[in-house]
């Protein structure tokens, strides 16, 4: 194929190849030649133009197939508008010739078509330029069309649009010519024709004024001819071209046109009448339909209605969204005219009339749902309400005159009917559309829409009671708070009006509709509604018997409200159950006796009534087993029951008594069946096993009942056939966006379309899909439905005799039935057997003996070859389930042969589609049949039937059926692939494209060919390279074809090679074709558009927005001017879109497609992202509506800038979506968080300002988040202000998001500010809204997490300012506390408890933040205090702001902390397990009512964390000790209900405070433990740090900890259960927080030893201390017993976390006994951490022991400490001590001074102990294994020396021990690093200075002789820096303190050794002016040193300087040379080395 790619055909290349290769190459050539013309220069295309053309000429004579001769006249066309045009004409010429040809044989034909095509081409591109010409060319192309047969009647038409496009007006001579020749291709027999034809006419209308002035009456009736016998595609087109010509006519009125007098004006009410003639009459004339209504025969036939709907909808679409405001309302009465009186034709049947209003509901649906704005739709929305009230003012007129007995049946009533359902309808629609923003619509007085819909819900006719019903259902959907209110008002009327039959049954259906709708409102309904709608159906059966006028009524109104209330789930059921069963089980007789009596008795009306009940009681128990499935327990089954049998036995009896009374009771015993089968289907069928024959029987006999005349396949079949196969078939089994019209034509003619009436309680059953009622088919069709679908269940289950006996039963009543009804049963029994085998596929049943199987082959292959198409794909379907329930290899092969053989036998279109279709369909159940043979054989035989060109549905069929075997077999495909390709693009290329069905087939198995190659498409071998470029081939030619389908099918196959192999695929000219497409009218269309943008955005998203752009700039023609995507791109295109559709799969992967784009380059085009969604959201707010800003604003400039944020209107002229949807609003705003997030990911600057401005100054086109703070702020604030409740809850979470992520940025200028201290009046005003009272719950919930967040975030630091949000949160408090009455009752109570979890727990956060601030503050005073500060106002101030956060909760702080410990209380009682259920208050909790526990469980679960800490902390801050004094004898006021906190039940004992606080404790406790002890995978790191807190807390205090310091195994329960949580949880914080408790459990368990040890001495004071017992652990003996010992327990929670973080401390893991040094250890901060604290912990331990008990654990603490001590000894510069080091000294420490080192019981054991400890930190010094060490000196020596001064002196004074030290220290000291000698100079100053001469003197001995003679060394060896000479100053102070410590007879001798030192390091004047720093420092130090020594010791001084003249000089010298300097240099030094010092002594504190 590359040799195809050059300016010129390659004619070498081409001759060589075969002729189907040649069609592909010359495709080939002339695709990149359309490439390649626009990219050369003109000079190359002149030069080399002739031999272009001359080819080109050549190929037009070569036959070329569709798509080539297509591409061939473009690119002539193009050739001619770039270069030369002088040969122009003779082309002109050539092709007309070719055109006149009488050559008439198929094979030229392809050449004439090829001539009309470039003709239409080169006009089309050319136009003016070609002068004259046109008129011979038209003539000529218009005589051709005389004789053409249909391919060249469709080509000649789309030629004559093209011509026209090309030459506009100057085409006016032949414009007659050419509309008579479309008019008559408009009713031609081809359809693709008729669509050529309505396109031409499309393009006549822009220029021939005629056609809608003059001729609009013969264009009009023209246009209804051709929507007669039409299909989807010319209706889509003749509708297009009426609108079109029509809106055309409308708007010409008022322009040019007046000035031209001889043209017509059609007014808006003519054109409209045009249309309605259509829609009544049908495109008869009006003498012949004059005739046909006096004979009252005549129909119009549906496709032309739906064809006449479409073209209104065309219509006003064309006219435009702003025309549609202003003329509304005329509109709106002549469509519902179209159903009304004035035209009873259109209404005379049920049937009609049906359709007729679905067709008057889509028509307004399509205009006011799609075209009208939020505004407008309220304006429309009060003009239908108007309509209602006109309608209703007749009906009350009519109502109103005689009495109600002789009323009679007037036909005004009836004749309103039909106008007031569909008007009911759209008002239904428009609302649930709007949403909550219909607000203001409902609370207008002036529309009183609730009064004139409730007012119609007692209209004569059922049907339009029923749409009232419905309305009543969409409001409460669209606005929840109007549930209840609409329910009562129902409810009570339906109570009053008890005697009026309208009012009965109008009531209950709006009971009923409205109790459908509580399931789509979340915030529910209260739950005693449900009791009082039981009473109400109760009271409604029993009354039902006292009236006979009002017994079918009542009857049907009481079932219906049981089925109903169903629907709400098993916790409002579960209370009422037992009466419904009572019911249920009354409704029918006892026993068959019973039965047999009533048969006798009774009348027709008795037995309608009865039937009536009956079938209600099965209806409200199929709702209940469909909705309460939880309820469904053995006990309610077997009460259940009972009844059954005897319903079946009715079933039985039922052909009799309709006999015996007659027709009325033919419907009620049909819907009787129906329901009891549709029960029967639901319920196990193990519970009706004795029935299941005769339920069979009866079925047979339901499925070849004589009466069902129509065939309705397409409500049966459709759901038994496979979704793919569905596609081979009408394409209106296909989804359009006119789905809900086109539906009638679906069924046929003689079928009524579903409807509302035909099963009213159908009415509480079916959500809302997209926005459409619920439409049930009639009862026969439903029957017949359920029947089958029962016979597949119960024929599963029966034995296989009446298996047999069944079908062959059934087989029969199809041979012997006649004609037009055989195919009727046929259908039927064919849809029952069907639905058989799915049923035993699906359960993996089996199909029985192998007799059933010839009665089930003759079904199925009788249906086979069915005229149906419907019934062969059905047919096939079947026997592939058959083969897979038999299972048996040579049954499917013989299957398979049978279809062979009748393929290759047969040649009629039936036979072949239908055994095509039924390979295809084994190869899809079973995989490969048979063998490579057996496929080969399939193959062949498809490829030679797709070739078949007399039938262009058994090419269809049969390519289907090859995509469903390549689909199936996978790999072993592969050798057929290059076979299969070719096949494909040769038919691609030779299939005319009138077959688009052909085409779709073909795309289909190119798609699956693709799927099949999968990866391997990326090889780079030669073979790969041509299937892969055979593949992009196949998707060219189908981009080019002109039908959608085929289109998307393109689409889907590029997508997946764009998956399998994206270098290959070009992405412009994909992205191209996705955005042309985007805005297609064809949904099936757009879906592939959307799919595939939504696969390649998340791989290459910014690829795919700059090539839109670049596509829109280059501004081509065929793109949609929809999508606008030059002005705002692809993602503003898409968010239009979004705001269009209808379609939610599509919306799904619009808002995919949009998240991925957010993900991948939200950051990189910020700005852009942000303006657009600041753009839709910009609309939100219609700024009336809300409160204005804090008028109590201080700051004017403040006020100024919060008036403009409310009303910021977007000043552009152009908005990316003009009045977006709410929906479309809630998008954006989620998209603003999903942006926010990910600049969190990205780039620290994003939150950082200073950085942000930095580098935008350094480079302007960075962009930063937080530059647009002020953007987010008011999008946010915007949302938040809504009128949607749902953009509310956006905005709040958005505000929520901004608060919490721009909290803490500082603000630049003012420091000690952060940045949104500025924003804070409009997060004050975002927030106010949410806090009215009419707001909902769970808004309110959700601005009270902001206001906490707000509060919480420190943003506001001053008192009144923080005030304004604090006071909101005072206003839910104080709601709360009114209670009952206060809160709102139009909600479940759920939704209530929800609303106060949500305040008590943003107090909760506020008070602990309080809390958290007022500690930081009193240990910041602390400091303040200790270092005295000259800013103690500052502080002051300080302190009072955060006392003043603290200050404002502590004045509720009484109520709150009431109304925490209830909602914990529940809390608990909820979180019970179930088996505890009866203990449960009946009467529910606090919060919660006991019927709606399970509704309030998430919303306590949602807030219980932040209570408990709350709480905890409120009780620490009590100390456990103030008892409130109405504490336990008064109960709490609490809301709902009034259960007292820890009461008894006895609820009249008082409790003592102790008692009081003892549950406290115990609910915090328990809470705790329940939850930390079984954390499940979705609890949040919240709950969990807040639980831990709180156990914090609650330790803080003595009298908790004395509580569990006194019960052992509570304190070991809770450490068992932190041991798992440190196991479970991975997050340091939680595992500190989890240490800190422990730590205090221990420190607990310690003041209980002490306690009892300091009791005990005072009790027995006198006695013998020897006799006092032992307290702590181990008591005498020393055991610790696991699972009882609360040291135990510490042990393995702290080895846990050391092992986890030095693994080397594990002996097992370490796989060595001793205490051996691996490679030292630098943990992460948080292991330091962690570390540190078990350490602590472990070193508290052994005062928890008795005396024993501290022997057995004191080995494993000393093996830890000095474990971590050695793993961690790391340098760190400066000689600093790593922090767990510092922890193990301090640790250390701890043991060794711990008093039971002295104890007598211990002393011995913990001496030896000690001992060996000390040991092994000596053993570390050596090397290990011959391999040296890095260890810290430092460290160890500081150990040592802990050892050395906090043991007694019997330890470490033992000679071997003591030696060994000494070494150490020397050995250190003769180390050359400075900063080891100033530690150890340091350590040995602690060691000399020890009180105990034992200790010290050993050391003073061996280490004093040494440091002098360091010391004695400096004057050689000059101190170099700072550490050095640090080094000899702590060597000296060591000298110093040595003096201090000698006896007054040894300090001269002493004093005697130092002075020489200091003086060797003084300088002479000479020598100090060019000294280094530290020589003068030294100096210094040394002189001053020797002027405090000298007085001191004078006596000394003086004898030394006397024996020293030398000496005495120096320091003469030294004193004269400084005496000036030391004044200016001493302070500095001074200042400098006690820093240093004490720096070190810091970090030296643990000795």
């Amino acid at each position: 194929m590359e040799l195809a790619h050059s300016l010129l055909l390659n004619e070498e290349a081409y001759n060589q190849l075969g002729e189907v290769q040649k069609a592909e190459f010359v495709f080939e050539w002339l695709k990149f030649l359309e490439k390649v013309l626009l990219a050369t220069s003109r000079a190359d295309i002149k030069e080399k133009q002739k031999r272009i053309v001359e080819q080109l000429i050549s190929l037009l004579n070569s036959s070329p197939g569709p798509p080539t001769r297509k591409l061939l006249a473009q690119n002539l066309a193009i050739l001619y508008s770039i270069g030369d045009t002088f040969s122009v004409y003779q082309t002109i010429d050539k092709c007309n010739e070719l055109i006149r040809s009488k050559d008439d044989s198929p094979s030229y034909l392809p050449t004439k078509l090829a001539a009309v095509v470039c003709l239409g081409s080169l006009y089309k591109k050319l136009g003016r330029l070609l002068g004259n010409t046109f008129i011979d060319t038209v003539g000529n192309i218009l005589k051709a069309m005389k004789s053409a047969e249909s391919q060249g009647r469709y080509e000649i038409m789309l030629s004559l649009q093209n011509i026209l496009n090309g030459l506009g007006a100057t085409a006016a001579p032949c414009h007659r010519d050419i509309y008579k020749a479309a008019r008559s291709c408009l009713t031609d027999r081809s359809m693709a024709v008729r669509c050529a034809a309505a396109k031409c006419l499309l393009e006549l209308q822009k220029e021939a004024t005629f056609m809608w002035s003059t001729d609009i009456d013969s264009v009009a009736t023209l246009c209804f001819k051709s929507f007669e016998g039409s299909n989807y595609d010319v209706r889509m087109a003749v509708s297009k071209l009426l609108g079109t010509v029509l809106a055309r006519a409308v708007i010409s009125k008022q322009g040019t046109a007046a000035s031209r007098q001889n043209i017509r004006r059609v007014s808006l009410e003519e054109a409209m009448e045009l249309l309605g003639t259509g829609f009544l009459r049908g495109s008869s004339g009006f003498l012949r339909a004059s005739g046909d209504m006096l004979k009252g025969t005549s129909s119009v036939s549906r496709d032309v209605r739906v064809g006449v709907t479409q073209a209104y909808v065309v219509f006003v679409s064309t006219l435009g969204g702003r025309w549609l405001e202003r003329n509304f309302a005329t509109l709106l009465s002549h469509v519902l005219s179209l159903v009304s009186q004035s035209h009873p034709k259109a209404i005379q049947t049920q049937m009609d009339a049906i359709c007729c209003r679905r067709c008057v509901s889509f028509i307004l649906r399509s205009t006011i749902g799609s075209l009208l704005g939020e505004k407008a739709q309220i304006a429309a929305a009060k003009d239908i309400c108007q309509a209602i009230w006109k309608l209703k003012k007749v009906v009350d007129a009519v109502m109103s005159e005689g009495n109600l007995e002789t009323r009679p049946g007037p036909t005004d009533v009836v004749a309103s009917q039909h106008v007031l359902v569909c008007a009911l309808q759209e008002l239904g629609n428009l609302i649930y559309g709007l949403g909550t923003t219909a607000a203001p619509l409902l609370q207008d007085s002036s529309a009183g829409i609730l009064d004139n819909v409730i007012s119609v819900i007692i209209h004569p006719s059922i049907s339009v009671r029923l749409a009232a019903g419905w309305c009543l259902h969409c409001i409460a959907v669209a606005l929840p708070s109007y549930l209840t209110p609409l329910l009562d008002r129902c409810l009570e009327r339906l109570t009053v009006l008890k005697s009026s039959s309208e009012a009965v049954t109008g009531f209950s259906f709006a009971v009923a509709a409205l109790l459908g709708a509580v399931k789509h409102c979340p915030l529910g309904i209260p739950h005693g509604k449900g009791k009082i709608i039981v009473m109400l159906a109760e009271d409604l059966l029993c009354s039902a018997a006292q009236n006979s006028r009002l017994s079918l009524q009542r009857t049907q109104a009481g079932w219906l409200l049981m089925a109903a209330l169903m629907t709400l789930g098993s916790s409002f059921i579960s209370h009422h159950l037992p009466r419904v069963l009572r019911l249920w089980k009354c409704v029918f007789p006892l026993s068959p006796k019973d039965l047999e009596t009533e048969r006798s008795r009774g009348d027709s009306f008795t037995w309608q009534v009865t039937l009536e009940g009956r079938a209600g009681a099965l209806c409200a128990i199929k709702s209940f087993v469909t909705h309460c499935d939880d309820l469904l327990t053995d006990e309610v089954i077997q009460r259940l029951l009972p009844p059954l049998p005897c319903a079946i036995d009715l079933l039985t009896q039922l052909s009799s008594i309709q006999k015996t009374y007659g027709s009325p009771l033919k419907t009620p015993s049909m819907i009787y069946r129906q329901r009891l089968y549709e029960l029967l289907a639901l319920l196990p069928p193990e519970i009706y096993t004795g029935s299941l024959c005769v339920i069979l029987k009866e079925l047979a006999a339901d499925l070849t009942a004589s009466d069902t005349q129509m065939a309705a396949s397409t409500f049966l079949l459709p759901s038994l056939c496979h979704q793919d196969d569905l596609l081979l078939l009408s394409p209106l089994l296909q989804e359009t966006d006119h789905r809900f019209i086109e539906e009638q034509l679906l069924l046929g003619n003689g079928i009524a379309c579903g409807s509302l009436e035909y099963d009213p309680f159908s009415i509480y059953e079916h959500g809302i899909e997209g926005d459409s009622v619920p439409k049930p088919l009639p009862p026969t069709f439903s029957l017949i439905s359920s029947a089958a679908r029962l016979f597949g269940i119960v024929c599963a289950h029966v034995g296989e005799t009446q298996r047999l006996s069944v079908l062959e039963l059934l087989l029969d009543s199809i041979k012997h039935t006649k004609s037009s009804r055989q195919q009727v049963v046929q259908l039927h029994v064919l849809s029952a057997f069907s639905s058989f085998l799915k049923y035993v596929a699906s359960s993996k049943g089996n199909l029985g003996s192998e007799e059933i199987r010839r009665p089930a082959l003759t079904l199925l292959m009788g249906a086979l070859e069915s005229a149906n198409p419907l019934m062969r794909c059905a047919a096939a379907e079947g026997l592939a389930r058959l083969a897979q329930v038999i299972g048996d290899g040579s049954f499917t092969a013989g299957l398979a042969q049978v279809s062979f053989d009748k393929l290759k036998s047969a040649r009629d279109v039936v036979t072949r589609t239908g055994h095509s279709l039924a390979l295809g369909s084994l190869h899809r159940y079973l995989g490969r049949v048979g063998s490579s043979q057996h496929l080969n054989a399939c193959i062949g035989i498809l490829y030679t039937l797709s070739q078949d060109g007399t039938s262009p549905d058994v090419r269809t069929w049969a390519l289907h059926s090859l995509s469903l075997i390549i689909d199936s077999s996978g790999p072993l495909y592969h050798v057929h692939v290059e076979s299969t390709l070719s096949l494909i693009l040769m038919l691609l290329l030779t299939v005319p494209p009138t077959h688009a069905e052909v085409h779709q087939s073909l795309g289909r198995c190119l798609n699956t060919l693709i799927t099949t190659l999968g990866p391997e498409l990326q090889g780079s071998s030669t073979a790969v390279s041509a299937l892969r470029t055979s593949c992009l081939l196949g998707c060219a030619v189908m981009q080019d074809n002109p039908d959608c389908l085929v289109q998307a099918q393109a689409i889907s196959c590029l997508q997946q090679l764009h998956m399998f192999a994206p270098r290959y695929v070009n992405l412009s000219s994909l992205v191209s074709c996705l955005c042309v497409n985007l805005c297609s009218s064809y949904l099936l269309l757009r879906r592939a558009v959307l799919a595939c943008l939504r696969q390649i955005v998340q791989r290459e998203a910014a690829e795919v927005s700059e090539h839109a752009v670049i596509l829109a700039k280059d501004s081509r023609e065929d793109l949609i001017p929809d999508a606008n995507i030059r002005e705002v791109g692809l993602e503003g295109a898409l968010l239009n879109l979004l705001d269009k559709e209808s379609d939610q799969r599509l919306c799904q992967d619009i808002r995919e497609t949009l998240s991925h784009m957010i993900t991948s380059m939200a950051v990189g085009k910020l700005s852009f992202w942000l303006k657009l969604c600041k753009d839709v959201l910009a609309s939100s707010t219609d700024f009336t509506t809300i409160t204005s800003v804090d008028t109590t604003q201080e700051d004017e400039v403040d006020k100024g800038d919060d008036a403009s944020v409310l009303t910021c209107q977007n000043d552009e002229k152009y908005q990316p979506i003009a009045n977006p949807r709410w929906s479309t609003r809630v998008f954006a705003a989620e998209c603003v968080c999903k942006i926010i997030n990910q600049c969190e990911n990205s780039d620290i600057a994003h939150f950082d300002i200073t950085l942000a401005q930095e580098m935008k100054e350094r480079d302007s086109r960075n962009d930063f988040l937080v530059l647009h703070l002020a953007d987010l702020i008011r999008m946010a604030f915007m949302a938040a202000t809504d009128q949607s409740d749902q953009l509310r809850l956006s905005g709040l979470q958005t505000l929520l998001v901004v608060v919490r992520k721009f909290a803490a940025i500082p603000e630049p200028e003012f420091p000690g500010h952060v940045i949104l201290e500025q924003y804070q009046a409009n997060v004050g005003a975002a927030l106010r809204p949410a806090f009215t009272s009419d707001t909902p719950p769970n808004v309110t919930a959700k601005a009270c997490q902001v206001c906490s967040a707000w509060i919480a975030s420190g943003v506001v630091s001053d008192l009144n300012d923080l005030r304004r949000v604090h006071q909101l949160l005072v206003s839910s408090l104080m709601k709360i506390q009114a209670g009952k009455e206060a809160l709102s009752q139009l909600y479940n109570e759920s939704a209530s408890a929800m609303e106060i979890l949500a305040v008590l727990k943003a107090w909760a956060e506020v008070y602990i933040i309080a809390v958290e601030r007022q500690k930081k503050q009193t240990e910041k005073q602390k400091q303040i205090t200790k270092t005295v500060s000259p800013v103690e106002e500052n502080a002051r101030d300080v302190s009072s702001s955060t006392d003043g956060l603290l200050g404002l909760v502590q004045t509720d702080l009484g109520t709150l902390s009431k109304l925490w410990l209830a909602a914990l209380q529940d809390f608990a009682l909820l979180t019970l397990p179930s088996e505890f259920a009866s203990q449960l208050p009946l009467e529910g909790g606090a919060f919660y009512t006991a019927e709606t526990s399970e509704n309030a469980k998430p919303h306590y679960h949602n807030s219980w964390a932040l209570i408990l800490h709350a709480t905890a902390l409120w009780l620490t801050s009590t100390g456990f000790i103030v008892a409130d004094p109405d504490e336990g004898t008064t109960n709490l006021s609490r809301p709902v209900t009034p259960t007292t906190m820890c009461q008894g039940s006895s609820g009249s004992a008082v409790k003592s405070p102790e008692d009081v606080y003892t549950d406290r404790f115990h609910l915090i406790l328990g809470i705790s433990v329940e939850f930390l002890c079984s954390l499940r995978s979705d609890a949040t790191m919240e709950s969990i740090t807040a639980c831990l807190h709180a156990l914090q807390a609650l330790l803080d205090v003595p009298w908790p900890r004395s509580k569990i310091g006194s019960d052992q195994d509570l304190g070991v329960e809770l450490l068992n259960v932190l041991h798992r949580v440190i196991l479970t949880r991975e997050s340091p914080s939680i595992q500190l927080a989890s240490l800190e408790v422990v730590r205090q459990i221990i420190y607990a368990a310690q003041e209980h030893v002490k306690e009892k040890r300091r009791s005990a001495e005072v009790d027995d004071g006198a006695a013998e201390k020897e006799t006092l017992p032992e307290f702590g652990e181990g008591k005498d003996t020393g055991g610790l017993v696991p699972g009882r010992s609360l040291v135990f327990a510490t042990l393995e929670l702290c080895v846990c976390i050391l092992v986890r973080q030095l693994p080397e401390l594990n002996p097992k893991l370490t796989g060595s006994p001793g205490v051996k040094a691996a490679k030292v250890q630098i943990l992460s901060e948080d292991g330091n951490k962690l570390v540190s604290a078990a350490l602590i912990i472990l070193s508290e331990l052994p005062g928890v022991c008795s005396p024993e008990g501290s022997i057995s654990v004191l080995p494993t603490i000393l093996y830890l400490i000095i474990g971590v001590l050695r793993e961690t000894a790391v340098r760190l510069p400066g000689g600093q001590l790593s922090s767990t080091v510092a922890a193990a000294l301090q640790a250390l420490k701890g043991i060794l001074s711990s008093p039971l080192a002295r104890a007598e019981k211990s002393h011995t054991a913990w001496t030896d102990l000690l001992r060996s400890a000390l040991t092994t930190i000596l053993d570390c010094w050596e090397p290990v294994d011959g391999a040296c060490q890095e260890l810290d000196e430092i460290s160890l020596l500081t150990a040592v020396t802990v050892f050395i001064l906090s043991t007694s002196p019997e330890v470490t004074t033992i000679q071997c021990l003591q030696e060994r030290c000494i070494e150490k220290f020397k050995a250190t000291l003769e180390l050359k690093d400075p900063v080891v000698q100033i530690k150890c100079y340091q350590l040995l100053l602690s060691i000399f200075q020890y009180p105990n001469p034992a200790v010290s003197y050993p050391y003073i001995h061996s280490l004093a002789s040494p440091i002098v003679r360091k010391l004695q060394e400096t004057d050689k060896i000059k101190p170099e820096d700072a550490a050095e000479l640090q080094a000899i100053q702590e060597g000296i102070k060591v000298l110093e303190a040595l003096v201090a410590i000698a006896e007054e007879q040894h300090r001269a001798q002493l004093m005697a050794g130092i002075l020489p030192i200091l003086i060797s390091f003084l300088l002479d004047e000479n020598t100090l002016g060019s000294a280094s720093t530290t020589m003068r420092s030294l100096h210094d130090f040394a002189l001053q040193n020797l002027m405090q020594i000298g007085p001191q010791y004078s006596s000394v001084f003086k004898n030394l300087m006397a024996s020293s003249p030398a000496m005495k000089a120096r320091l003469e010298a030294a004193i004269k040379g400084n005496q000036e300097s030391i004044k200016i240099k001493t302070t500095p030094k001074h200042i400098k080395n006690p820093g240093k010092n004490s720096s070190i002594q810091l970090k030296t504190n643990f000795l």
